[in-house]
């Protein structure tokens, strides 16, 4: 019993040790999602077409100030979908804002019809 109610409290301690690691949005990083303005959709790629590949690509754009992307960081998807969307997103516009910020994105692919 004694054994149990120690990694009881092993378990316990371990969980409050990880949930203060594990960072946090606040309200306020939320509401400051900035707009988009102009965007392009992604070219299906000819070889995604003969491998008749589709999904969801995931990316997060750092974008400039002035509304520009700075770099894409490519989080998930199939390596052939995920280039094409890197390369779409490149030439998208945000609203301006004070400061860079984060953008996530998801595109999905659909093989053509």
């Amino acid at each position: 019993m004694k054994t149990l109610l120690r990694h009881g409290a092993i378990s316990a301690l371990l969980l409050a040790a990880v949930w203060c690691v594990v960072p946090t949005h606040s309200q306020g990083q939320d509401a400051a999602k900035r707009r988009l303005i102009d965007h392009a959709a992604a070219a299906y790629p000819t070889l995604a077409r003969s491998m008749a590949l589709e999904g969801v690509v995931t990316v997060e754009a750092l974008v400039e100030p002035d509304g520009s992307v700075k770099s894409v960081d490519i989080k998930g998807g199939h390596p052939v979908l995920a280039q094409a969307a890197a390369n779409a997103i490149r030439r998208w516009r945000w609203e301006s804002a004070a400061h860079e910020s984060r953008e996530a994105v998801e595109i999905k692919f659909s093989a053509p019809q």
